[in-house]
């Protein structure tokens, strides 16, 4: 659906995007992060095609991208970060514009239906000037989704809303999703990409620094597994028997759980349950503990991608 092949782009000598190679399949939801400043909506202008790269390819539908093609640009719709509205129509008017313009069949239905999705079919008739910027943004997503696209493209898709409309467009997205829709969401909220994205690009200084699903990223960034065990009785005090065994990095023992740091070159759960059976305690739960996103995310964009690079040679001599 989305592939970029060495997409840089340069503005006066300085390189904001360099060499940049994405692809996203159909069916995708995937994320696209990076600090302030890393290249992200430069990245997303030229998907767009708002402004040409200064090098490379950009191929959306199976098509190399060519600004003056209306037929695709049919096929994609779009929530920027900055949107602009006729503030003078109601919203029913608004979307009545767009509907007309993309030739919407049974646009009155598919007006309905959208607004009743975000939550403002009550407002249809209130000035878009009124609406608050949380209403204003999920008006913009109701007309990214009017004329049926195949590819939605959406920079903070959630800004400016509250929890509850947060939930709203997240349904709303995993429904669009669930239907065939692929989704490219560029987002700062990192709790809302670990909920949405089957796979995710992280970039910093306008390059790729990774690009899988977010447990391969995950695991690629450490070199231990932490296990979260809960025991039938007070455990605290054996941290030295725990780090004698060689496999065993960490432990902390605080009551009836303990939190073991392990090598991962092998599972070693079992040796872990048998040695909490010899010394006579029941296991009643046992968990791996996930690094979330955003510690994935801190732990890239500083550049500390040794194991990442790790991984891909191990990859490559698999």
């Amino acid at each position: 659906m989305i592939q970029t092949m060495g997409l840089t782009k340069e503005f006066n000598g300085f390189r904001a995007v360099d060499n940049l190679n994405l692809r996203v399949e159909r069916g995708d939801i995937y994320g696209f992060l990076g600090p302030n400043g890393a290249g992200k909506s430069t990245t997303i202008m030229m998907l767009l095609g708002l402004i040409p790269p200064t090098s490379g390819k950009i191929y959306l539908l199976g098509e190399e991208l060519n600004p003056r093609n209306v037929a695709i640009k049919r096929k994609i719709g779009v929530v920027s970060e900055n949107q602009y509205f006729y503030k003078e129509m109601t919203a029913q008017e608004y979307l009545a514009f767009f509907g007309e313009l993309y030739q919407v069949p049974n646009v009155e239905k598919r007006i309905d239906n959208l607004l009743e999705a975000v939550g403002l079919k009550n407002d249809r008739n209130k000035k878009v000037g009124a609406y608050s910027k949380g209403m204003q943004q999920k008006l913009a997503f109701a007309r990214a989704l009017l004329h049926d696209p195949e590819l939605l493209i959406l920079d903070e898709p959630v800004a400016n809303l509250d929890p509850t409309s947060i939930k709203q467009i997240r349904d709303l997205i995993e429904e669009e999703n669930r239907l065939g829709r692929t989704i490219f969401v560029s987002s700062h909220l990192l709790s809302e990409v670990e909920r949405l994205c089957k796979k995710v690009a992280i970039i910093n200084r306008g390059r790729l620094l990774a690009e899988d699903t977010m447990e391969n990223i995950k695991r690629r960034l450490t070199d231990t597994v932490v296990l979260e065990i809960e025991v039938d009785r007070d455990i605290t005090g054996l941290e030295q028997e725990f780090e004698s065994l060689p496999f065993v990095k960490h432990a902390l023992l605080q009551g009836h759980h303990l939190e073991v740091e392990l090598k991962t070159d092998r599972d070693y759960r079992i040796e872990l349950s048998r040695f909490l059976y010899e010394k006579g305690f029941l296991v009643l739960s046992m968990k791996t503990k996930e690094m979330s996103l955003e510690e994935a995310f801190i732990t890239i964009t500083q550049q500390n991608v040794s194991l990442l690079t790790r991984g891909e040679e191990n990859h490559e001599k698999a």
